[in-house]
């Protein structure tokens, strides 16, 4: 089965839970997790960077992974974030980590080296030549300082094996537009742009690994599944009342402000680790409203 027909649909970005000491919040992480899946969402992305990889050490990565996979027992698929700036440390961590459980590894393109286009293509290559598990791209780079222009994308789904599919957070529809125009027929592309899922639905991509479905699993699961249907009648009933979440959620910061919608929510703390600190208070007010309506 190649990743087009096992991961389309909606997947979540979870976040990492906290307790007010900062430490892991797992009963926490397991309500998450069953409140997703429960909300009818297709699978889950453990350790992506709105779960705050960044800030987490090696053995809190390892226990939040083995407590996910245990906690998911197979319900939906797990993809297992490894992703970084130093191409050896990243393929140190596909050769080690527990991936045996995992459907796929998505991988974030590398963040402030600013590499050429032939650096990002070594640095997938390398990787993916290391993982067990198919590599999915994650192209997102109002984070990482470097756009990965289409014609690497289709080069590295055409030439390296292990290659399948891409997350596309370029917040660009037409960049999203030349990907699927051009890809093999195998290779998986979702979005990661939440307010940009349904046109690029209508353009064709498979689904998406979101961060709104962390707080509103249902109805963004269920537009969309209507969207790939192509019942955007549905799927824009559906999508209309999300728009100004998905503001709110970006007002600040991601994770700051998914971490707050499930605060309100009560599923968790409202607690991060610097850099990144809570939303002020005017936003979390507005979060209070939207949810009150």
């Amino acid at each position: 089965m190649n990743l087009r027909q096992q991961l389309s649909g909606t997947g979540v970005a979870i976040v990492t839970p906290f307790k007010e000491d900062e430490s892991v919040d797992f009963d926490a992480l397991g309500k998450l997790i069953d409140y997703i899946i429960s909300n009818g969402v297709e699978y889950i992305v453990s350790l992506g960077t709105t779960g705050e990889t960044p800030t987490l050490d090696k053995q809190e990565k390892l226990d939040i992974l083995h407590y996910t996979f245990d906690k998911v027992n197979g319900r939906v698929p797990v993809v297992v974030g490894i992703g970084g700036n130093n191409t050896r440390a990243v393929v140190k961590d596909v050769e080690s980590f527990p991936l045996e459980k995992a459907a796929a590894v998505l991988s974030a393109a590398p963040y402030y080296n600013k590499p050429s286009q032939e650096g990002i293509f070594q640095h997938y290559k390398a990787i993916a030549a290391a993982s067990p598990k198919p590599i999915i791209l994650y192209n997102v780079p109002g984070r990482t300082g470097r756009n990965m222009e289409p014609s690497t994308t289709i080069r590295l789904a055409n030439e390296v094996a292990n290659i399948g599919g891409i997350k596309e957070a370029g917040n660009s529809i037409p960049q999203c537009m030349q990907i699927l125009r051009d890809r093999p027929a195998h290779f998986l592309v979702v979005s990661g742009d939440d307010d940009l899922v349904l046109p690029e639905l209508a353009a064709g991509i498979d689904g998406v690994i979101s961060v709104a479905a962390n707080c509103f699993p249902k109805d963004f699961s269920d537009m969309v599944r209507a969207g790939l249907a192509k019942d955007f009648a549905t799927a824009n009933q559906l999508n209309y009342p999300l728009i100004e979440a998905y503001n709110l959620l970006f007002a600040e910061n991601n994770p700051a402000g998914v971490k707050a919608f499930l605060y309100e929510l009560g599923l968790i703390k409202n607690v991060l680790r610097l850099p990144v600190v809570p939303l002020s208070e005017g936003i979390h007010q507005k979060i209070k409203e939207y949810l009150k309506k």
